[in-house]
């Protein structure tokens, strides 16, 4: 009877491994459309469609620094046709900073990271200010009176200037947006002054001289904008942030689905087509399997949590 049994769940086992998937894949981003996170979800969706014989497509649910489209995502069925493209905020700070949010390795199923990549210190160019020492000195001679944008509050790219400003005592005010995308085009139109923000995102900006990006966060330069030296050729040490985009999936996806979309991944990142673009943009190909994956987010929980704390920053 138990030889039965087994024979019988191996294939079941083997018929759903084979089935998936049958219709279009949809992955959800908790952010605009036209930010950095969005860039590089188009970068792997065609290559996925491609690897998946299944229409993958991008859908839109912004807000709340990421953590509507997270929650979307965390309660759909778990059925591998619902995936979040999220970035170091949504799935290693917010659980520190809204109340009653979500626990990343209790309600999602990791799938894959994808990238890593440092932020950029960019100014709008009607600041006075060709390198991050001077514009230090500027905004430690105007306390109060320079903006900085975010993608919103209780992100990377709020959380970097405010660990910016502890380490080199200046003071600067934060204004948050609903994403990357408002926030760099309030910065494009001199509404605020100063952002930090992922390289994909500023890159051709920075290339055509409609901002200027004044140093990155990376332990080396950048090969999309090699110009611009890391924090410590800039003069502030040991103050390096790398953040990373990674993909997951309602929890208790089953493991045959799991595997599928993971290696459906790693193809992809593979590809030398998707690594040029990628690179190109600024983001390093990274990527580690939903094992490794789960690890390595345990770590980042650790590290950002302590930040978060350090911070200070709390949300309803």
């Amino acid at each position: 009877m138990k030889q039965l049994l087994a024979a019988a769940m191996l294939a079941l086992s083997t018929q759903v491994f084979a089935a998936f998937p049958e219709k279009p894949v949809k992955i959800i981003i908790g952010f605009p459309a036209g930010g950095p996170l969005d860039t590089h979800a188009r970068v792997l969706a065609d290559q996925l469609t491609k690897i998946l014989g299944q229409p993958v497509l991008i859908d839109y649910k912004p807000g709340a620094g990421g953590t509507i489209g997270a929650d979307f995502v965390s309660k759909s069925a778990p059925d591998g046709y619902t995936l979040l493209m999220a970035n170091t905020g949504t799935m290693v700070i917010n659980p520190f900073i809204y109340k009653n949010s979500y626990e990343t390795l209790r309600d999602f199923t990791p799938i894959a990271r994808t990238a890593q990549q440092p932020l950029a210190l960019v100014v709008s160019p009607a600041v006075p200010a060709k390198t991050l020492g001077e514009f230090i000195a500027y905004a430690k001679a105007n306390p109060g009176k320079l903006n900085y944008g975010s993608a919103g509050t209780g992100g990377i790219s709020h959380l970097v200037p405010e660990m910016l400003q502890t380490a080199t005592g200046m003071q600067i005010v934060h204004v948050p947006y609903k994403g990357s995308a408002p926030a760099f085009t309030d910065l494009l139109a001199g509404q605020v002054q100063f952002i930090a923000e992922s390289i994909p995102q500023v890159a051709q900006y920075v290339k055509i001289g409609k901002v200027r990006a004044l140093a990155m966060t990376g332990s080396e330069r950048n090969a999309a904008i090699p110009e611009v030296p890391t924090m410590k050729e800039a003069g502030v040490k040991d103050f390096e942030v790398v953040g990373f985009y990674g993909v997951l999936a309602p929890p208790k996806l089953p493991t045959d689905v799991t595997t599928i979309l993971t290696q459906a991944f790693q193809k992809a990142l593979a590809s030398e087509e998707v690594r040029t673009r990628m690179i190109s943009q600024g983001a390093d190909p990274a990527y580690l399997d939903a094992a490794a994956f789960s690890t390595y987010l345990k770590t980042e929980l650790g590290r950002w949590g302590t930040a978060v704390k350090k911070a200070g920053v709390k949300l309803d």
